[in-house]
């Protein structure tokens, strides 16, 4: 519970600063997202639970880790204090402190055991990426498409939740083996799960609200939510949707596996033809998150696990990759692939954290992301499907193409005359970016521990 509310009300009280506290907001708030790091691994089995509601159906404010989630809450407390500690955006205490909203927000999420309470927080977590895209963002019309997509996607989880816990008689069931629903009322109380977790996913054709909000928000903010937040659809199939209605998973599992394979391809054809740096990457999650969506689908084990292991590396890659290329717009002041070229020569420290990065999200053998991908792949053949198996592999290859191309057109070829070079990553650009590289290193090595069952 401590975990929960510490970055909430240390955000609170970042507001309390004099607004020009750019670096005490910063240290102030890595501090907080290091200490939550710590205190996942302290208290990783640890429960607490309260009754707040008996009518019409039982509730409780229960928290703990499920085993899926503990590892994305790792990865959100890293991504967190990464992000953070090198934010240079205007008004840096407020956006520091909505980080860390989004932060507290999103532990609640991946630590509810109470279905009502999962909700709840799943509406709250939507607010600070509303409130920066509005004080920080492109444009206004960005936050309000994002809010009004996802809140559509929220109303429909409540209102599940609430036939849920009318039907079975409590929402505290996230987790408890044999809670599990069916009748009459279960194909529609999963559709309305189902539908919040696609847009919240995103898979096609419920994205339109993701690139716009990607290549809208600040990097250190796009790192989080692209790394963490996209995840929340995907937790809630595994704790949800495989756990408390695992028919309906498998009756609809082809329309479930279609809307993966659509995402696959359509996201990897749409990167390879953008020349916005951040829309690349946008479209590329819709792709890589496509995959995982069919894994779910398939309910194999084994492809579930290699699910978990690519959940946790694409949150790693995709983090790495927009706070690089957000250091680089800093520098160059755009992130136009028409406007770029040849940065490797005078900053060959951020070349290399972003060919490490691209790296891994194109699948290269001994990172996380080739780790995931094949155990997905080999998961899915085991369930008996082959035709996702032929999709995922043209994917895959037209990954390869457009993560080429962007580090081809970047880092590569002649240097652009009309764009000023400035100094290559800092220590503490590097120090931030390199927790990330290195798991992604680590998992591509050993990644025995995310692949237990």
């Amino acid at each position: 519970m401590v975990t929960i509310f510490l970055p909430l009300v240390a955000g609170a009280l970042l507001l309390a600063l004099p607004r020009e506290s750019r670096l005490s907001a910063r240290l102030g708030g890595t501090a907080v997202a290091l200490a939550t790091f710590g205190m996942l691994l302290a208290e990783r089995d640890a429960q607490w639970s309260v009754r707040w509601l008996s009518r019409p159906f039982t509730a409780a404010f229960h928290f703990g880790a499920t085993p899926v989630s503990f590892w994305i809450c790792l990865l959100l407390a890293l991504c967190t204090a990464c992000a953070i500690a090198t934010t240079r955006v205007p008004r840096a205490r407020d956006f520091v402190a909505l980080l860390l909203a989004l932060e507290g927000t999103m532990l609640g999420l991946f630590l509810a055991r109470d279905l009502l309470v999962f909700a709840l927080f799943w509406d709250l977590m939507l607010l600070p990426v509303f409130f920066a895209l509005l004080g920080w963002g492109e444009h206004p019309a960005t936050a309000w498409r994002y809010f009004i997509y996802n809140f559509a996607g929220g109303l429909t989880l409540l209102l599940a939740t609430a036939a849920f816990g009318v039907v079975y008689g409590s929402t505290d069931v996230i987790g408890r083996s044999g809670a599990q629903l069916v009748g009459a009322w279960a194909p529609w109380i999963y559709a309305g799960f189902a539908f919040a977790f696609l847009v919240k996913t995103p898979v096609w054709p419920l994205h339109t609200w993701m690139p716009p909000t990607y290549s809208g928000l600040p990097s250190p903010m796009v790192a989080v939510v692209s790394a963490v937040q996209s995840k929340t659809g995907l937790y809630g199939f595994l704790a949800i949707g495989l756990g408390l209605l695992p028919f309906y998973v498998h009756e609809y599992a082809f329309t479930l596996m279609l809307l993966g394979a659509i995402s696959l391809i359509y996201g990897a054809l749409v990167a390879l033809v953008q020349s916005d740096a951040k829309r690349i990457v946008a479209y590329s999650s819709l792709s890589h998150l496509g995959l995982i969506v069919i894994a779910i689908a398939s309910a194999n084990p084994l492809a579930l696990r290699g699910a978990l292991v690519y959940i946790i590396a694409h949150g790693l890659f995709s983090a790495a990759l927009f706070m690089v290329l957000g250091y680089m717009e800093e520098r160059e002041e755009t992130r136009s692939l028409l406007r770029l070229g040849g940065l490797a020569w005078k900053n060959p420290r951020l070349a290399g954290a972003l060919c490490i990065a691209a790296l891994a999200a194109l699948g290269l053998p001994g990172l996380a992301g080739f780790v995931g991908e094949l155990v997905i792949l080999i998961g899915v053949y085991q369930a008996g499907y082959t035709w996702p198996i032929v999709v995922a592999l043209v994917a895959i290859v037209l990954a390869a193409a457009y993560f080429i191309r962007l580090y081809q057109d970047l880092m590569n070829g002649p240097e652009i005359d009309d764009v000023p070079v400035r100094a290559d990553l800092t220590w503490l650009e590097g120090l931030a970016v390199a927790p990330l590289l290195a798991a992604l290193v680590a998992i591509g090595v050993y990644p025995t521990p995310l692949l237990r069952p």
